[in-house]
């Protein structure tokens, strides 16, 4: 019986460095572009989110949810959920106990999270970023640049992820 110890370091990585070090690259490059825009960006669990989806795409390409379907079909997902959520509570007549009670703005956060979730496993979008993507649209004021830069920005991701596929593998053993 073999004993299994800790790697420290990568077998694989060890073996083959280029793949680790080109996708690596490739996504401080993606996340220049995600801080370029941040302005549009001012809540964290969005720009977590985006930056969670790049690690996905260049880490873990070959996994399901790297798929550029649920990329896009996810974030899109996270969009509608918070944004449903972000209007019931913040605009609707739930708006002035919501505005007004500090703890209670993260019941829409939480709603939206349940919700990006149980859409995305019923119509097979699973990208779990997009939760978070789902929170931070959830609780942070509602800005149409913020919605069109997730989605221009998923999109363009899962644009890369088709044109780069056949060049990227996964960095995990």
């Amino acid at each position: 019986m073999k004993k299994k110890g800790i790697n420290i370091i990568d077998k694989a990585f060890l073996k083959s460095p280029r793949p680790y070090i080109i996708q690596s690259i490739l996504a401080v490059v993606t996340v220049v572009l995600i801080l370029t825009f941040v302005e549009l960006l001012t809540h964290a669990a969005i720009v977590a989110a985006l930056g969670s989806t790049v690690f996905i795409v260049f880490a873990m390409p070959n996994t399901i949810a790297a798929e550029p379907r649920r990329i896009i079909g996810g974030h899109v997902t996270g969009v509608a959920a918070g944004g449903l959520f972000y209007f019931i509570f913040f605009t609707g007549p739930l708006s002035e106990s919501f505005g007004t009670i500090e703890y209670l703005h993260w019941i829409p956060a939480a709603l939206a999270v349940g919700l990006s979730l149980f859409v995305m496993t019923v119509f097979n979008l699973e990208h779990p970023p997009a939760a978070g993507t789902a929170l931070g649209i959830a609780v942070h004021e509602w800005s149409n640049m913020t919605v069109v830069f997730v989605l221009v920005f998923a999109i363009s991701l899962a644009i890369i992820k088709t044109l780069l596929k056949k060049h990227l593998k996964d960095l995990y053993t």
